[in-house]
């Protein structure tokens, strides 16, 4: 699992690169989403727009990610293809995830 990281002001800006978070990878991505942030800012924004699967797996450990930021960070997520957007929220974890259509444009260089 190849991820992306970088540091902007009051907010740490993640690309997921591979194009599955499944089984196969979701530990793999847990772990290497905890030393990215042990460091992070008040906001952490995962860009999913190169994702086109995402499993129950998957999504467990998007959760454990935001449970591991505790109740002083934010995991925000961002670019949902149609099929991750479709887990989300047929899981209703829409409603728990604040999620942008985007990258927003005043970080998307960064990026």
């Amino acid at each position: 699992m190849q991820l992306l990281a970088e540091p902007r002001d009051d907010i740490l800006i993640v690309r997921a690169m591979d194009s599955r978070i499944d089984a196969a990878v979701a530990i793999q991505f847990k772990e290497q989403m905890r030393d990215l942030v042990k460091a992070a800012p008040p906001r952490v924004m995962l860009d999913l727009s190169g994702v086109t699967f995402l499993d129950s797996s998957g999504l467990g450990a998007l959760v454990a990610v935001m449970k591991l930021l505790g109740p002083d960070r934010r995991l925000e997520l961002s670019g949902l293809t149609p099929a991750v957007e479709r887990v989300f929220r047929l899981t209703r974890m829409d409603t728990v995830f604040t999620i942008h259509r985007t990258v927003p444009v005043d970080l998307r260089d960064a990026v």
